[in-house]
């Protein structure tokens, strides 16, 4: 049918008089345009003023010696389906149709003809069906982004082929199995050693997370695995990627206890496990410095006091362990970090006296410690953000604190006067 077509605009191409050595545009890609152009609705009104894509600078069409090299036609409200002709343009590098939630359909197969293709952004459409094998065949792809659709399916073994990848997005899909790793006979994700990102979140994979995936070849800065349905340990082969920034394994199924070799990761500014069903001690986070962000919510780790690195992380900014088992005191010195901005845990077992000290940082805009066993409090005189201490003892009618506003319900919380 895409063959047909093809022919088909050429010879309307030809019968229109247009003579060949008069176009700028090479016929042939100038017959995908045309060919896309009538099957898809909302094209820019440039493409209506001429058959020469290259020549009226059609909008969004790059070219270079006659031959289309790009084509960006993002947000634009494209309605239609992606039809094979599109693997005619033999000589595209840069494909990107994102956020136009009108385009529909499966991906054509013959996209694998691309072979110069080197970014392919698909994201925030609406195409559906599995992502096809032969995209693995795009041995330039440094940068493909296919999140926000309804692809459904396995991961194709075959991205391990793209030795150039840099990102790896297919976030918020539906799909389904386990990450692909190389064998004897197949390729697999764990052979992406230049890819920076790996965005798989927000899909319904599951099995392990493979130890295999991680080695310290790899120059991973993002892995993006939650909201899936992921089981088993965290792997501590995740330790050997020095590189690391971001790690969000939350919302998923994993067990066990965090490994001692996540604290090799001392480049990681996120770190996020939170709702799964992690055990064991608290992981210890003393050599990452550079973190700012922490949410280990929602698991059931060993009853402990606050660990040291709640006073020692200097680029902390969120800390969240929220539905945990601390208990003691809360240090005194973590509302004095320098970056601090939130610190979230409730539903604890915090207990004995508040001491929020003199030296808090002015950045701190909530503390909520609700439902905790707090039976007293001495807030910092500079203190004057949003404090809950709601179900706490200090709260109890008897106390003479019922009143204050920390003790109010979170909805009716503001900050402190």
């Amino acid at each position: 049918m895409a063959t047909m077509r093809m022919l088909l605009f050429l010879a309307i191409f030809y019968s229109a008089g247009i003579c060949m050595i008069s176009s700028v545009t090479d016929p042939n890609d100038a017959a995908v345009l045309l060919s896309l152009k009538n099957s898809w609705q909302n094209t820019p009104p440039s493409w209506d003023k001429s058959n020469d894509p290259c020549d009226s600078r059609w909008e969004g069409v790059t070219c270079n010696n006659a031959r289309v090299s790009g084509l960006g036609l993002s947000n634009m409200g494209l309605k239609g389906k992606l039809y094979g002709d599109i693997g005619g343009l033999t000589e595209l590098r840069s494909l990107d149709l994102s956020f136009n939630l009108g385009l529909t359909g499966p991906l054509p197969p013959i996209l694998g003809n691309l072979k110069n293709l080197s970014i392919l952004i698909l994201a925030g459409c609406s195409f559906n069906g599995k992502i096809p094998d032969e995209l693995g065949d795009l041995a330039e792809l440094s940068f493909l982004a296919l999140n926000s659709n309804n692809f459904s399916g396995a991961i194709p073994p075959s991205l391990g082929k793209l030795s150039k990848l840099y990102w790896l997005d297919l976030a918020d899909n539906q799909l389904t199995g386990t990450i692909p790793i190389s064998t004897y006979h197949s390729p697999g994700l764990d052979l992406l050693l230049k890819a920076k990102h790996f965005h798989l979140n927000k899909n319904q994979l599951s099995g392990i997370i493979p130890a295999k995936l991680f080695s310290s070849k790899m120059a991973l800065i993002h892995l993006l695995l939650d909201g899936n349905r992921f089981t088993g340990t965290i792997p501590a082969t995740l330790g050997l990627i020095k590189t690391l920034e971001v790690l969000r394994l939350d919302t998923n199924a994993l067990a066990g206890n965090v490994p001692s070799d996540l604290n090799n990761l001392t480049n990681i500014n996120e770190l996020n496990l939170a709702h799964n069903y992690l055990s064991g001690p608290l992981p210890d986070l003393s050599g990452m410095n550079s973190l700012n962000y922490v949410d280990l919510s929602n698991n059931s780790f060993d009853p402990s006091e606050a660990p040291l690195w709640f006073s020692t992380l200097p680029s902390l900014t969120t800390l969240a362990i929220e539905f945990g088992s601390l208990q003691g005191v809360v240090p005194e010195k973590l509302f004095s970090l320098p970056n601090l901005q939130l610190v979230k845990l409730k539903y604890n077992a915090f207990n004995n006296t508040l001491n929020m000290g003199d030296s808090i940082n002015p950045q701190l805009q909530l503390v909520d410690l609700q439902n905790n066993q707090i039976s007293r409090i001495s807030l910092g005189y500079e203190y004057k953000n949003t404090l809950i201490l709601f179900g706490n003892p200090v709260c109890s009618n008897s106390s003479g604190a019922s009143n204050a506003t920390f003790c109010q319900p979170p909805h009716q919380t503001t900050k402190l006067k």
